[in-house]
């Protein structure tokens, strides 16, 4: 047994006009700069990231944004399986993968996971964060120096 389903010319003309509406609106969201002024960051951290490098089990991870326009510049930080309490942690910079940097951006209150925070940059600090030469890195009393640690990669 078959079943003819005849459509009115009608249902067919809103169908091709609702398919077309929805194409039109899907490509036309493409053309938007959504947010142009703001910058996208993430990391992970890691003690093979230290230098020298640590061995630990501990992990970490940092997302982040910065507001060009503002030069606000807010994170959040997620670590565990420290080898024990977290005693500091911050951003350091300037510095390329590999290389120590001075502390740019301390974390504020009790350094403990999750952490959250934000600062308004200077205009050089932008620039360093720009040009991929900020890390962050959390500290132990069993590394003082740092325990775990990532490069902040600019997210395109």
């Amino acid at each position: 047994m078959s079943i003819n389903v005849r459509r009115s010319p009608a249902r067919v003309g809103f169908f091709k006009i609702a398919v077309l509406t929805v194409a039109s609106l899907s490509s036309g969201c493409a053309l938007i700069d959504r947010d142009a002024h703001m910058e996208a960051f993430s990391t992970q951290m890691t003690g093979l990231n230290e230098v020298p490098a640590v061995g630990t089990y501990g992990v970490g991870r940092v997302d982040a944004v910065l507001n060009r326009e503002t030069r606000l510049f807010r994170w959040k930080i997620s670590f565990s399986n420290l080898s024990g309490p977290a005693t500091a942690g911050h951003f350091h910079g300037p510095a390329p993968v590999g290389d120590n940097a001075g502390i740019v951006l301390p974390f504020k209150g009790p350094v403990a996971s999750p952490l959250e925070g934000q600062a308004t940059l200077s205009e050089a600090q932008v620039a360093d964060l720009l040009a991929g030469k900020w890390y962050a890195n959390i500290h132990t009393a069993a590394n003082p120096k740092g325990e775990i640690r990532g490069q902040l990669i600019l997210r395109k």
